[in-house]
Parts: C-alpha cells; sequence; structure tokens
C-alpha cells in the first residue's frame, strides 16, 4: 500500500505559494495546510508573535504532519524557508524522514518570482480573503520588504537541499501551470477521494 506523501512548496512571500498549493490540492485530491492556517489560528488565540502564538503554531504543525503519516493522508504544505538558517534544513530533512519511513515520498517544490511581481501579488483579493493578517496592506508589504533583505528566501542557482527538488521561477506562469509541470516531473497520480475529504468548507 503506497503511503503518505508530503508536497511543500516553497518560496518568499506573495511568491504563489498559496494558489499552486490550491491547484495541487484540486488536480491530485491531496489534503493541504497553509503556513497560514495554524498562524491565523493561534494569532487568534494568543496575539500575534508572542511565546503563546509560536508555540501553538508549532504544535499544531506537528500534529496535522504525524497525523497524516498516521492515517496515511496525502499532504501539501506551504512554507518559507530562510536558506541561510541552519535550523530550516534540519526542520525540513524532519519532515522527509518522518514522510518516508514508512514508505511515502517527500517532495519540495520551491517558487520564485521577482520583487515587483511578489508586492503585487501579495494585495490580490483572494490572498486578503484567505490570510487575515495580510489584510493590514502596508504593514504587510513593510514585512515582505523587511524579510527579504534580511533573509535567504530562495536556493542559488544549482543549489538543491533534495532529491525531489524542484525549483521553479512562476514570475509569468499561472498557478494550474505549475501544478502541472510538478505533476508532470514526478508522475503524481491523483488520489479517488471525494471532493469533501480534501476540501471541505473551502
Amino acid at each position: 500500500m503506497e503511503m503518505a506523501n508530503l508536497i511543500v512548496v516553497c518560496g518568499p512571500q506573495a511568491v504563489g505559494k498559496m494558489t499552486v498549493a490550491e491547484s495541487l490540492r484540486d488536480k491530485l485530491r491531496y489534503n493541504m495546510m497553509m503556513n497560514h492556517d495554524s498562524i491565523e489560528l493561534s494569532d487568534r488565540i494568543f496575539g500575534f508573535a508572542t511565546p503563546a502564538q509560536k508555540e501553538l503554531n508549532e504544535d499544531i504543525r506537528e500534529k496535522v504532519f504525524a497525523l497524516a503519516v498516521k492515517h496515511n493522508v496525502d499532504l501539501i504544505f506551504t512554507y518559507v524557508c530562510a536558506f541561510d538558517e541552519p535550523e530550516e534544513r534540519e526542520y525540513l530533512t524532519g519532515l522527509k524522514d518522518l514522510f518516508e519511513k514508512d514508505g511515502g515520498h517527500f517532495y519540495f517544490i520551491e517558487l520564485s518570482a521577482d520583487l515587483e511581481t511578489r508586492i503585487a501579488r501579495n494585495e490580490t483579493p483572494h490572498r486578503m480573503e484567505r490570510k487575515a493578517s495580510k489584510r493590514d496592506v502596508a504593514w504587510s508589504r513593510a514585512d515582505l520588504l523587511r524579510s527579504d533583505a534580511r533573509y535567504r528566501l530562495n536556493t542559488a542557482d544549482g543549489e538543491t537541499w533534495f532529491e525531489n527538488h524542484m525549483k521553479i521561477d512562476n514570475t509569468h506562469l499561472e498557478p494550474d501551470q505549475v501544478a502541472d509541470m510538478v505533476i508532470a516531473e514526478y508522475r503524481l497520480v491523483p488520489n479517488e477521494k471525494d471532493e469533501k475529504e480534501y476540501r471541505y468548507g473551502v
């Protein structure tokens, strides 16, 4: 029996991770957790960037990954990675090991786009709808620029972290095009699931 797969869709803020992940979800009938699912919930309960918020955010993600493996649920996860921080590789490798230990697969999809494109995407209505913390546009734009200046949010040319590591410049690509590239590259096969099993209430 095939075990649970994990697709991590990674890249800087507003690069298009959510829309690519949603396209993959619908094409593959995988379940999906955005990085902001746990952030928004923990923010609402404990406030922005407080110690309790950070701990709950981590706990939610850890539990979701454990349950996906336990119940053999293919999962997509969106994530912002600071590639110059050593603990990031350790964290992502831990996720890879968790899903692969019982025979699942780990796919790392890294998106990149120029800053001008990302600033424009930061203010799209769909992003505002799905991510409450981004509705303060001035703060969100400043946070994007601050992170861009402080961290290395994409790998260098020729740098790969994982065997299944696909880097895509999606500046001029639609989300469905990116999803189709990923599916073709790894020959991914859609699950047989009812819509309510993988996108209930979305």
